[in-house]
């Protein structure tokens, strides 16, 4: 049974599911379709936006301790391999997860304390994007072994204006792992930046 998750709640993710080591952590949106006004009416069409999901993973006093420790586009595995990202959608089209990122909760260093989520818009200041251009975002965790959703939360606050969210994090806690829905809408305009947080 999968629960729903409001912002800024926590769960716990291994204690009541025994065995848990590998997880699937899920991140969808869909573009918004707006309105233009044209010559011969109105015309609705779907905004073209390319989002990226990253992953930070941090130490226990939320700092990153080395640059490989960021799961983007362009590294696309942490250097001890148990964070793998999917792979860039370049285009949110489509239902399900857009981007999927593999986490081998048993195979995390010691020194990671948190995996934090983030997505921000790709060139988004040339593009003259924002968040208030996305729709139905959310991010879902789901148990690897027999791909059963577990925790799902849909972002529903208003992003206009912001070009990157900082969705949620699984983190260490009395040797269990669990997930905080965080939702934090920021004005980062890359990963570079997001990443500027946590140094």
């Amino acid at each position: 049974m999968t629960i729903s998750l409001v912002k800024g709640q926590k769960i716990d993710l291994t204690k009541g599911n025994a065995g848990l080591t590998k997880v699937v952590v899920g991140l969808g949106w869909d573009p918004a379709v707006i309105e233009k006004k044209g010559f011969f009416g109105t015309k609705k069409t779907t905004v073209e936006i390319d989002c990226d999901a990253s992953v930070i993973l941090l130490d226990a006093n939320g700092k990153l301790t080395k640059e490989k420790n960021v799961v983007y586009f362009a590294n696309l595995q942490s250097p001890d391999g148990s964070v793998v990202h999917s792979g860039d959608n370049r285009t949110g089209e489509g239902d399900g997860d857009d981007e999927q990122i593999s986490v081998n909760l048993s195979q995390v260093p010691a020194d990671v304390s948190k995996i934090i989520f983030v997505v921000n818009i790709y060139d988004c200041v040339n593009r003259k994007q924002d968040f208030g251009l996305v729709q139905s975002a959310y991010i879902r965790i789901l148990n690897d072994s027999n791909n059963q959703e577990l925790v799902k939360f849909n972002l529903t606050d208003s992003y206009a204006g912001r070009t990157s969210l900082i969705v949620g994090e699984i983190y260490r806690h009395s040797g269990e792992w669990k997930f905080n829905a965080i939702g934090e809408g920021s004005t980062d305009t890359t990963i570079g930046q997001l990443v500027k947080r946590y140094t």
